[in-house]
């Protein structure tokens, strides 16, 4: 193609509407944006070549209707048939980038008066040019989205490498290869990520230390120190074993996961299975649930994920947490039923 902007002419029926300059119109960077966002308007390739077909007959300082007939049209496309043709027209006017402005006798031609006015039977891409805004905004955030789907996807394939390089039989690492074989989008990526850095944590993370103490002022007061501290943790431990979280108690308390539910949450077989639905939509891979199951406990592991969700947005990373109060650091710290409490006395003073 020889040209590249389209001076419009500003009289009759072929004057432009747009938000810029006509003369500044660059009708390919159109083509370009419409071409590059052609699935969020369900277009495939052969509407795409279509559409070229028709802006290399337009003319700098002719307008922005096509004259040329269809069998032309069909050659220049590259030997497509007329029935072809005629269906990409159609659903590029449905959706509103061709207008048609027939004549009587349904053939293509302009029309002037002595008074220079102007008629132009043919199809009219004027609507394209006027959307030119919309069609450059949504290829840009599209291009953007590729881009950062990309950059997060780099950055699971890097922890992917460190994690073989330390533990070349983890099965995670399988996992998350097969995920990555798929188109995913970018709040998967994401969320694929969330699972990638609480997998690498779980390898990093150091064994918990152990509890710093500060010295009395003699030896005596410390084993008096260190007799007291022990009966005042044995009590506690005898008086949760005493109590017992019962299913009811955190369905109603945890009505934000409850709320997910399609069925009553009975048991706790009903709370672990809808614990295991959450659990991927909150970033929590399957195989970080079960290594939590086999490390606190199915309740204990099921009870965390109604409470993060609880809690929402004071939480700002649902995987992490999980892995740091499941698998981590703050695993003997982990109390449900003190947590569930906690909640419902919030809750009570809230209402």
């Amino acid at each position: 193609m020889a040209f590249t902007k389209l001076s419009i002419d500003a009289a009759g029926a072929d004057a432009t509407r747009g938000s810029f300059p006509p003369s500044e119109t660059d009708v390919w960077t159109i083509f370009r944006a419409l071409r590059d966002a052609r699935s969020v308007f369900g277009l495939r390739p052969g509407h795409i070549q279509t559409l070229q077909a028709m802006l290399s007959f337009l003319k700098p300082g002719h307008g922005e209707t096509v004259f040329a007939s269809n069998n032309s049209i069909c050659r220049r496309v590259g030997g497509i048939d007329e029935r072809t043709l005629r269906r990409h027209i159609n659903r590029f006017v449905e959706l509103g980038f061709i207008k048609r402005n027939d004549s009587s006798n349904r053939k293509r031609y302009r029309v002037r008066s002595s008074g220079g006015e102007c008629i132009s039977y043919g199809l009219s891409l004027a609507p394209l040019l006027q959307r030119a805004s919309e069609l450059i905004a949504i290829a840009q955030e599209m291009e953007n989205n590729r881009r950062d789907r990309i950059f997060v996807r780099k950055q699971i394939l890097t922890k992917l490498a460190h994690l073989e390089e330390y533990d070349p039989s983890n099965a995670f690492i399988n996992y998350a290869r097969r995920a990555l074989r798929r188109k995913l989008s970018l709040p998967e990526y994401h969320a694929l990520l969330a699972s990638t850095d609480a997998e690498c944590q779980s390898l990093s993370t150091p064994d918990d230390p152990p509890e710093t103490m500060e010295l009395p002022a003699n030896d005596g007061q410390t084993v008096r120190h260190q007799s007291k501290s022990k009966k005042e943790k044995k009590d506690l431990d005898n008086d949760v074993a005493d109590e017992e979280l019962k299913p009811h108690l955190l369905t109603s308390v945890c009505d934000q996961a409850t709320s997910f539910s399609t069925v009553r949450l009975r048991n706790w077989l009903d709370i672990e299975k809808h614990a295991r639905t959450l659990a991927p939509m909150m970033g929590i891979h399957p195989e970080t649930f079960e290594k939590a199951k086999s490390a606190i406990g199915v309740q204990k592991a099921s009870c965390a994920i109604f409470i993060m969700l609880q809690l929402g947005k004071r939480i700002r990373d649902f995987g992490a947490y999980f892995h740091s109060i499941t698998l981590g650091q703050r695993q003997n710290q982990f109390d449900p039923l003190a947590l569930i409490k906690r909640l419902s006395e919030t809750n009570e003073r809230t209402v």
